[in-house]
């Protein structure tokens, strides 16, 4: 059915049908690790285009996803054995809940990719089943007028497509969006590999101002931010990324804040080595710890609305207005102060 489609398109003028087969294979899981691990961001994708599912005909249904590599394999598999076709969006391989919200999932280039692949003409019926997460960008009623075709919203998840061609119905189940540990534990590596570099800038420099405390310091704020953020966010109170982690960042801090206050002769005092620090000095560090470290947790931590579900546009606009400038300026008013106790201690020779 495949090679007959491909031939009648080809006759009529059509773009080509092409095969997605249900199997996927070792090059395409080693595809899943890279993209995990932030590793050619970009580059996870699959050609934008009309795909054919097993032998479909012209009454077959037409699912629509986007041309992320992990979006596209997870509908080919959960649909194995169903004869169907895939209409895959240029989200210029962003997955679906992200490029709903930055609008490559959306109206326009759902009724332009219909258009381009003349899809009014391979089936009979009129719709286009798309994931739920899917509907913050396109407008249905919108898509009908343009191009005659119905939206149906499909449940949250690929694996319960099946179940859901049986009745055509999402049950409640199947609209809940979960988030479970597994899901955010996916989210720590690629957020590790982004911050690495940063992560070796900024101990660097922490290291030159405040030796190998500050250093940890930083290293601490950034980790719990990438790392212990995902794991704890349902337990972390308030409502707000941000202000989860302040929460958490000031706790990563204390250590560091207490080490700074107690702290005597040694590798971890800043000061010169012998000599403890002066009380007014301690302080000072202890303040700059607890105004810089926790604004860099809570900026990693803002980072992942954009990985969750259950955000909105207009929740992370507010967000990002709210918190963005008191970060900023608790974080700068951090470094200032390590700045100035650095030269301070340099100048005076550390009392």
């Amino acid at each position: 059915m495949i090679c007959i489609n491909a031939s009648i398109n080809a006759v009529a003028g059509r773009p080509p049908i092409r095969p997605a087969g249900h199997v996927i294979g070792a090059r395409d899981r080693w595809d899943h690790v890279l993209a995990r691990w932030g590793v050619n961001r970009g580059g996870h994708r699959v050609e934008p285009g009309l795909y054919a599912l097993g032998g479909p005909n012209p009454d077959s249904p037409v699912f629509v996803t986007a041309n992320y590599t992990l979006s596209f394999d997870a509908v080919r598999q959960a649909l194995a054995g169903i004869d169907g076709y895939l209409l895959v969006l240029d989200t210029r391989g962003v997955n679906v809940w992200c490029a709903a919200g930055k609008g490559t999932f959306g109206t326009d280039e759902l009724v332009r990719r219909m258009e381009a692949t003349a899809l009014g003409e391979v089936v009979r019926h009129r719709v286009v089943i798309l994931p739920q997460l899917g509907a913050t960008g396109v407008a249905a009623h919108e898509v009908e007028r343009r191009s005659g075709f119905e939206v149906e919203y499909g449940p949250v998840r690929a694996s319960d497509l099946r179940q859901y061609l049986e009745t055509r119905r999402a049950t409640p189940a199947m609209r809940r969006v979960r988030f479970t540990l597994a899901d955010r534990l996916t989210l720590i590596p690629v957020e590790l590999v982004h911050a690495l570099i940063p992560l070796a800038v900024a101990s660097a420099g922490a290291y030159l101002l405040g030796g190998m405390l500050a250093a940890v310091g930083v290293a601490t704020a950034l980790l719990a931010g990438a790392v212990l953020f995902p794991i704890l966010l349902p337990w972390l109170p308030t409502r707000d990324f941000s202000t989860k982690g302040f929460i958490l960042g000031g706790l990563a801090a204390v250590p560091f804040i207490l080490a700074a206050l107690l702290a005597g002769p040694g590798p971890a005092n800043p000061g010169p080595a012998g000599a403890p620090l002066a009380w007014p000095l301690r302080v000072g560090w202890a303040a700059a710890y607890l105004l810089a470290l926790p604004s860099v947790t809570a900026y990693l931590a803002l980072n992942f609305t954009g990985s969750t579900p259950f955000t909105s546009r207009t929740g992370v606009r507010r967000e990002i207005f709210t918190y963005i400038p008191v970060m900023a300026w608790t974080f700068g008013a951090g470094v200032v102060l390590a700045v100035a106790l650095a030269l301070i201690q340099v100048l005076g020779g550390g009392s």
